[in-house]
């Protein structure tokens, strides 16, 4: 069952209708972790700031939670604004979760910026260890350890209070709504699902952070086709906060580029790196503003809407590709379509039925097409 989260909202200072931005934040954390964005980012679109479940003054019911949990959460929270699509922000636990957004409602997600997070944060063991310690003397008797890894050691050096109103934050959590968010990670993986996000995605990581190092990090950047991958120096595991500025640039950068963002990731999910690589290459100062008309419109808008699925939309291109007898398009989506994995049964399916209602001699120089392919990728 869902919980009604807490939350705060930014309007954007533009005329207008305006894209929502949400932030999630990191275990132990409340939605003032997103002061220094909040600001700067609502100058360009709405802005939703979350406290997930457990934290700040959203609920903590009883636990253990899982990620599903906490995302589902966030899917109500969207739904109770009529929000279909958002750009999402999260750092850490908040990464996670909006992972998990991207990868089980990826219609939902326009863009995705992902800080000082994890596909699997490190053994299962160490999370229900600390569950239990908080759950035996709360949230106080760990807070000092958490904090310390927040912040380079420079940084606190310099500025105490910065790190003793943080530590207050934390201390300040909700004992159980802590620990069932402590059991949440301890089951988190998605390293399988990394290749499902299509999301144009900014991965995030902090030179110095010890909870969420930059090799850790960088795994979900290889795992995301087209995924940016940067690491910010000097900061720890709250780069938001320690690299304020080119955080809030790359996530404005995410917001401005989406439709051409969003659609060379949808592009190159569909078609492959290497052809779409060779597209770009061959591309001439004529020829380029045909190539962002596709990459925005067919890509960014077409294939990226949320009413039906990619495989879906392979099928009806390979059909309509053939009624149509565009000899060229079809080999090519053929051939990305069987680099992907699809079922060479699929293909014989969708060119009968063409057959019967586009014409037998489209259909037969599909299944030449087709067997072409196969026999040079067998």
């Amino acid at each position: 069952m869902t919980v009604d989260l807490s939350f705060d909202f930014t309007p954007a200072r533009t005329e207008g209708s305006a894209p929502t931005v949400v932030f999630l934040g990191s275990l132990g954390s409340n939605r003032s972790m997103w002061d220094p964005q909040i600001g700067p980012v609502s100058r360009a679109a709405d802005v939703l700031a979350v406290d997930l479940r457990g934290h700040g003054r959203s609920p903590a019911p009883d636990g253990p939670y899982t990620v599903d949990d906490l995302g589902s959460d966030v899917i109500a929270l969207l739904d109770s604004r009529q929000l279909d699509r958002v750009h999402v922000v999260g750092l850490s636990m908040g990464g996670a979760v909006a992972q998990w957004l991207a990868i089980h409602h990826p219609g939902r997600v326009d863009t995705l910026t992902l800080l000082c997070t994890a596909a699997r944060f490190g053994d299962s063991s160490a999370w229900t260890d600390r569950a239990a310690t908080v759950r035996a003397n709360g949230v106080e008797s760990i807070a000092s350890a958490v904090v310390d890894r927040w912040f380079s050691s420079a940084l606190a050096t310099r500025d105490p209070e910065l790190v003793a109103r943080n530590r207050a934050m934390i201390a300040a959590t909700d004992d159980e709504g802590y620990a069932a968010c402590c059991d949440a990670l301890s089951h988190w993986d998605s390293r399988a699902d990394l290749a499902r996000i299509s999301a144009p995605t900014v991965v995030i990581a902090g030179d110095e952070d010890p909870s969420t190092p930059p090799d850790t990090v960088e795994v979900i950047a290889d795992g995301i086709a087209g995924a940016e991958f940067h690491v910010l120096s000097p900061a720890a595991h709250l780069a938001n906060i320690e690299q304020a500025g080119a955080v809030t640039r790359l996530i404005l950068g995410q917001i401005g580029g989406t439709a051409h963002a969003r659609g060379m990731a949808v592009r190159r999910s569909v078609l492959g790196d290497a052809h779409v690589d060779r597209s770009v290459a061959g591309a001439t100062e004529f020829t380029a503003p045909f190539q962002d008309f596709i990459t925005r419109t067919a890509w960014g808008d077409i294939w990226s809407r949320p009413g039906l699925d990619h495989p879906t939309r392979r099928l009806l291109t390979l059909a309509i590709l053939t009624a149509v007898g565009n000899e060229h398009e079809l080999d090519m989506h053929i051939r990305a379509a069987l680099r992907a994995g699809m079922d060479p049964s699929l293909l014989q399916e969708v060119f009968l039925h063409t057959a019967v209602y586009a014409g037998v001699p489209n259909s037969n120089r599909a299944f030449a097409l087709g067997k072409a392919a196969l026999e040079e990728t067998s």
